[in-house]
């Protein structure tokens, strides 16, 4: 969507630079949220010492006091330009609490700078004598806008002016997140309470920790040390248009465009849920016809809400119906999209035993030369996995990083699947799927696994 120069990512992390407007940046589909890059490090050296850690944390993330002030002149800039853009209805707020790519621990302390970095890559016009990189989540290098107003504004505010300081008193908090060495040494609490401690004394900003101003992300750990504002009030994630949120937008997003989804095309998801998947496909890919199916009323009720909330009434059809059984004729999808739930919203003691029956269906309904697209659990990975390369299969590309099963399971039982000829009923089913990628997601507290298969002959030939 947007053309950079610079793309660089780490585990839960893409930075970027590109020049571009707010608006563009909202159309981002496949991140959690936007952050403005203040700064990125390599990992801080560790030491047992609980004051000098904390001390070096501190001399990082606060730095002078003129470089939040010029933080502070960027951020209200680009604000200036998002407008009545970062208004959304109020009942998605719910979405928040899947926060953002993961859990982090909350320590607010009001900050009185404006969301800099974040917001420059929006809109990279800030100052006319200043310079600024855009980046996305965080941009792969430190977005630092010179600014000689910020610096006047910031030897005004030492005390002579009182306008100027009443303008520069805003509120914030830091969110912070320690993992490896670090997290043995100190808290994320400890950490977020020292910086705003320091941020409030140097700078005079007010802690909130309930509706900041500003908010300050400081993540650490063994890989590096990075410091980003939200660009955006709410996550990008956070879609208009869904009225109850399903499952993660982004990683239906993301599905959807692993897909190969064309004009034309009939897509399928033979478990839709409150149809999250549909919903982002259709999106994004208009010219499609799509379908989804469930068995479950109440699923089926809120897949209609958000469908007509989004006013996608003529782009997608429900149908309600088990996915072991479709009537739907033969070889009639191009492509087929499903997260199959097992062990995290619904716990089944039969989960291993209805995988073949599921599977053997959804190849059944895609034309030879489609694709299909699951969301697995760890579980079912390693099971689906061990199965993949025991039909011939060679490993998928992609990033999982996972070890195959040897005996798939998803209770620890080698003989689930094999009950009823399961395990021969799948390996049926992957000698016409041909593996083509395998992805690890977070869902948050657990991860799971996008496996995308190309049907390269119908069962049997």
């Amino acid at each position: 969507r947007l053309f950079s120069p610079q793309v660089d990512s780490v585990s839960g992390k893409v930075f970027f630079s590109a020049a571009a407007r707010p608006g563009e940046l909202r159309r981002l589909r496949s991140g959690e949220r936007l952050f403005l890059l203040l700064k990125k490090h390599s990992p801080l050296p560790v030491c047992g010492n609980r004051g000098k850690m904390l001390h070096e944390i501190k001399s990082l993330v606060v730095g002078e006091p003129k470089y939040w002030l010029d933080i502070i002149s960027v951020w209200r800039k680009l604000h200036g330009h998002e407008g009545e853009t970062d208004d959304v209805p109020q009942e998605n707020t719910l979405a928040l609490k899947r926060k953002s790519e993961e859990e982090t621990t909350s320590i607010s302390k009001r900050q009185k700078t404006e969301p800099v970095r974040a917001v420059v890559s929006e809109e990279c016009q800030v100052e006319p004598g200043g310079t600024c990189a855009v980046p996305e989540k965080m941009s792969s290098q430190e977005c630092w806008t010179e600014s000689k107003t910020s610096s006047e504004i910031l030897s005004k505010g030492s005390g002579e002016n009182p306008v100027v300081n009443e303008k520069l008193s805003f509120s914030f908090r830091v969110s912070c997140r320690c993992s490896g060495a670090i997290a043995k040494i100190v808290t994320s609490q400890e950490v977020g309470r020292a910086i705003g401690v320091t941020l409030v004394k140097q700078c005079g900003w007010r802690a909130d920790l309930r509706d900041p101003d500003l908010e300050i992300f400081v993540h650490l750990n063994d890989i590096q040390s990075v410091v980003g504002i939200p660009l955006f009030r709410l996550p990008l994630a956070n879609r208009e248009y869904i009225k109850t949120a399903g499952l993660r937008s982004t990683v239906a997003w993301a599905m959807a465009s692993l897909a190969e989804i064309s004009a034309g095309a009939l897509v399928l998801d033979p478990m839709c849920g409150l149809g999250t998947i549909l919903l982002e496909a259709a999106k994004e890919w208009p010219e499609a016809c799509y379908w989804g199916a469930d068995i479950s009323d109440s699923q089926l009720e809120g897949a209609d809400g958000n469908i007509r909330t989004a006013g996608l009434m003529d782009k997608i059809e429900l149908l309600k119906t088990s996915v072991k059984a479709l009537p739907l004729p033969s070889e009639s999808f191009d492509s087929v999209i499903s997260d199959i739930p097992f062990g995290q919203k619904f716990k089944t003691t039969n989960d291993a035993q209805l995988l073949p029956d599921i599977l053997q269906e959804m190849e059944r309904v895609l034309r030879v030369g489609g694709t299909l697209v699951l969301l697995l659990s760890q579980e079912l990975h390693r099971c689906v996995h061990g199965l993949t390369k025991r039909a011939g299969g060679d490993s998928a590309d992609g990033n999982s990083g996972a070890d195959p099963a040897q005996a798939p399971s998803v209770d620890g039982n080698p003989s689930s699947l094999a009950q009823g000829g399961g395990e021969s009923v799948l390996s049926r089913c992957f000698r016409s799927l041909v593996p083509e990628g395998v992805y690890a997601v977070s869902l948050g507290k657990t991860d799971a696994f996008i496996h995308k298969y190309r049907k390269v002959s119908a069962p049997g030939n």
